[in-house]
C-alpha cells in the first residue's frame, strides 16, 4: 500500500494512507513536519481563532464558523491534543467533522452565516464607511462572501418538490 504523506488541509501526517481520509482518532499518531516556533504561531493562531469562533457565538456580526475551521488547521498544525479535543468537542466538534469528512455545513448555520452578513455588510457600508470607493469594495467583498458561503453544500437542507 502507497503511504507517500498528502496536504489535505487538516494536518501533517508523515506516513498516512492515500486512499482514505484520516479518522478523528488518527490524529494521535500525526507527526509535526514543522519546526518548535512555527507550531507556536500556529497554536497563537489556533487560540485566536477560537476566542474569535466563541465571541461570535454572542455577537451577531462574527462569524463562528470559518473561525473555528481556520482554528482546526492550525492546531492541526501546531498540537494534536488540542485538535482532538476541538474535534471532540460537544459543541464544535459536529460542526468541524461535517466539513472535514462531507466538505459541507449545516443548513441552519449556512442561513444564520448569510443573514448575518447581509446586516452586518448593510449595516456598515450605510452608516460607518465612507466614501462610495470603500463603500463600493466593501459591497463586492460582502457578496463575494456570501456566493462562496452560499455554494457550500449542506446535507441537511429541505428538499425542493
Amino acid at each position: 500500500m502507497d503511504t507517500r504523506g498528502r496536504g489535505d488541509g487538516f494536518g501533517a501526517m508523515e506516513e498516512k494512507r492515500l486512499d482514505r481520509e484520516p479518522a478523528a482518532d488518527d490524529v494521535r499518531t500525526m507527526h509535526h513536519r514543522h519546526s518548535f516556533p512555527v507550531r507556536l504561531l500556529f497554536a497563537g493562531l489556533g487560540t485566536l481563532f477560537v476566542l474569535l469562533g466563541v465571541l461570535g457565538i454572542f455577537l451577531p456580526v462574527l462569524p463562528t464558523t470559518p473561525f473555528l475551521l481556520l482554528a482546526a488547521a492550525c492546531y492541526a498544525r501546531s498540537s494534536r491534543r488540542i485538535y482532538h479535543w476541538l474535534l471532540h468537542h460537544p459543541h464544535f466538534g459536529p460542526l468541524l467533522r461535517e466539513w472535514r469528512e462531507h466538505r459541507s455545513m449545516p443548513y441552519r448555520a449556512k442561513r444564520k452565516a448569510l443573514l448575518l452578513i447581509a446586516l452586518s455588510f448593510g449595516v456598515s457600508i450605510a452608516f460607518f464607511v465612507p466614501g462610495w470607493l470603500a463603500k463600493l469594495a466593501m459591497g463586492v467583498g460582502g457578496t463575494l462572501l456570501a456566493a462562496w458561503i452560499a455554494r457550500i453544500p449542506s446535507r441537511d437542507a429541505p428538499r425542493r418538490p
